[in-house]
């Protein structure tokens, strides 16, 4: 006998709904399983990949000087960068985190879009603020005509090929360059005896090739040398120099350095590169300039208001300071006239019968310096002005260049007359390109250097020698010529 158990209706209902939930329960537990093991393996992996956050490092320093010029000792803030670099800031916030003495500030870039306007463009004559805007530039957009145009690197060949260079010529500006990063004091600075009118002239010549900041190459030996003049000047009340007041040489260590940092000034304004302090240290550097001048227009050993004389070889670097000075913006144009009108009117006076500028009011001493009176009057407008063409044809009657150890080759002239000749452009330029090109490239030095051993005052230091020769080079793009004669 089979026994037989038959449940009721209402006890298969609860069966049926007891295997439901069971099965509802079982899916739940399954996707909140597989959901828990994917967010412990989220958090695992995202442990692995999380870097610890760079610092900035800037300095702030205070706004007393010691009267004794003390060395100014400067205060690190550290703040978390909030965000990864841009890839075009990754060389410059790399030098903040090297292993070197110098203070060097993280450039803040602001992402708003930079002002187009700049100046009034009547710079260096009728053909140096006339040129449009190149395709590619992206935010050297905003940097002055004179300038930016050397920042295309085809429209910087083009005209390379167009006033007379040659390729063996911009290889020669790269070694040179190169020479240049690797020969850098650990401070930002080149040379020892002077350093600061070193890098003035170092930082003129990697701007002349539109090397900043941000440029992937140089850009932490760009930085590190616009740090040091800073620097420099915060200690020094705006004074570029590491000499002391009773020194002749230190006008000639600020005009020059003023120049560098007007440049680097002007470059890293309109790429929304901010260097602590740099405005500060340019305005008061650039007052120091035009609060120099001599009564006689030109300007003197030691800054003598008084004087009623000019030494043009310092002067000449005051001419060209003031010049980068108004490309920054900082002074109304206004300012500028007085002194531009000034210094012109002196370097006419003493101008010679045959066109020859000299060292003071002698036009017969040191001669070699009338590139340097023809340039100052093409950088103020004045390249239709007697005296240029005075000069012009003084030198296309006079100038040499046959090797470096010829009194005839010193670089320290060649330096202006390379710049007046191009801008008065024509057969005289041609005549004096084809002089000057070829010799200087074959006399460069292996390491990329170049050396002189005669010069007016002496022989001339390798690194003051390479960096003239450098920008001698440059010359064909480094600024716009002047069309007018």
């Amino acid at each position: 006998m089979s026994l037989h158990v038959q449940l009721s209706p209402e006890a298969l209902e609860n069966l049926r709904r007891q295997r439901r939930n069971s099965t509802i329960s079982s899916i739940l537990v399954s996707v909140l399983t597989i959901t828990v093991v994917f967010l412990v393996m989220g958090v695992f992996l995202l442990d692995l990949n999380i870097k610890e956050s760079p610092t900035i490092v800037t300095y702030e320093a205070s706004t007393q000087v010691d009267e004794t010029i003390t060395e100014k000792k400067v205060n690190t803030q550290v703040m978390k960068k909030p965000s990864a670099p841009s890839s075009s800031m990754t060389k410059v916030i790399a030098a903040a985190s090297s292993d070197s003495p110098v203070s060097i500030p993280v450039p803040d870039v602001d992402v708003t879009t930079p002002s187009m306007e700049f100046g009034d463009g009547a710079d260096f004559g009728g053909g140096w603020g006339s040129a449009g805007d190149f395709g590619s530039g992206g935010g050297f957009k905003a940097i002055p005509s004179t300038m930016r145009r050397r920042c295309d690197p085809q429209d910087r060949m083009n005209r390379l090929k167009e006033s007379g260079g040659t390729a063996q010529g911009e290889e020669a500006v790269v070694k040179a360059l190169d020479f240049l990063q690797k020969t850098q004091n650990a401070d930002g600075s080149w040379d020892a005896t002077h350093p600061v009118a070193m890098t003035g002239l170092a930082l003129l010549a990697y701007l002349g090739h539109c090397e900043t900041p941000q440029s992937k190459k140089y850009g932490d030996t760009v930085l590190k040398a616009i740090t040091y003049l800073v620097n420099v000047g915060l200690k020094n009340n705006g004074r570029l120099t590491n000499k002391p007041d009773n020194s002749i040489q230190w006008v000639y260590d600020h005009g020059i350095a003023t120049y560098a940092l007007a440049e680097a000034y002007t470059f890293c304004s309109k790429l929304n590169i901010n260097i602590p302090d740099i405005k500060k240290v340019m305005k008061d550097a650039g007052d120091i300039v035009m609060d120099g001048q001599a009564e006689s227009g030109g300007w003197n050993y030691r800054y003598a208001p008084s004087a009623n004389d000019g030494d043009n070889s310092v002067g000449f670097w005051q001419i060209q300071a003031m010049k980068a000075c108004k490309h920054t913006g900082i002074w109304t144009d206004s300012q500028f006239k007085k002194h531009a009108r000034r210094a012109l009117d002196w370097l006419e006076k003493v101008q010679g019968p045959d066109g020859a500028i000299g060292y003071r009011s002698n036009p017969n001493q040191s001669s070699g310096l009338t590139g340097g009176g023809v340039l100052a009057f093409q950088m103020w407008d004045e390249s239709n002005h007697k005296a240029v063409k005075k000069g012009v044809q003084w030198i296309s009657k006079n100038a040499t260049f046959r090797s470096l150890n010829d009194h005839g080759s010193n670089l320290y002239y060649h330096y202006y007359f390379m710049q007046a000749m191009l801008n008065y452009g024509g057969k005289e330029w041609d005549k004096h390109n084809d002089m000057v090109r070829d010799p200087l490239i074959k006399a460069q030095n292996p390491d990329g250097s170049w050396t002189q051993s005669v010069g007016s005052h002496g022989p001339i230091n390798v690194h003051m020698a390479t960096c003239l020769a450098t920008m001698m080079l440059e010359v064909y793009y480094r600024f716009l010529p002047g069309s007018a004669k």
